[in-house]
């Protein structure tokens, strides 16, 4: 019986994390900035150049890439995707903060750390490459970060 009650919980637990992934998927994939900002994702333009709900969809970022090569696809690349990585930094710091299970703020520990890590490799090689770091890129990193 003990046996049951442990593989629901986690079938239950996985069920979940897939679900959660289909909507976050969802909303992000489909431009749907209300549900976005409700999972802690900033959509809003300023003026200090952060995207509008309309560019942080990935499928405008997929889009706006399709035309381009070399360097310029290298450079608009990791621009969108330190914007990409720092979302999911913003999420999982939420997840840190307001997850039940610690299963949950592991993997978000997890995320946090592999997502700065990247960003850190991609910032470096805007430098390295002289592509400038992006005012998307740069003007929200401490916010990103939890700090």
């Amino acid at each position: 019986m003990q046996k049951e009650s442990i593989l629901y919980g986690v079938i239950g637990l996985l069920l979940g994390v897939v679900v959660t992934g289909f909507t976050a998927a969802y909303a992000v994939n489909d431009n749907h900035p209300g549900m976005m900002r409700s999972m802690g994702m900033h959509t809003s333009t300023t003026s200090q150049g952060m995207m509008d709900d309309e560019d942080m969809s990935m499928g405008n970022m997929t889009t706006s890439l399709r035309s381009k090569t070399g360097d310029d696809f290298d450079k608009s690349f990791m621009s969108q995707m330190i914007i990409h990585h720092q979302g999911a930094i913003q999420m999982a710091n939420l997840a840190k903060q307001n997850a039940k299970h610690d299963e949950i703020k592991n993997l978000a520990a997890d995320i946090v750390k592999a997502q700065t890590n990247k960003i850190n490799d991609m910032k470096s090689w805007q430098t390295q490459w002289n592509y400038g770091a992006t005012a998307d890129s740069n003007t929200h990193d401490m916010n990103m970060m939890g700090h």
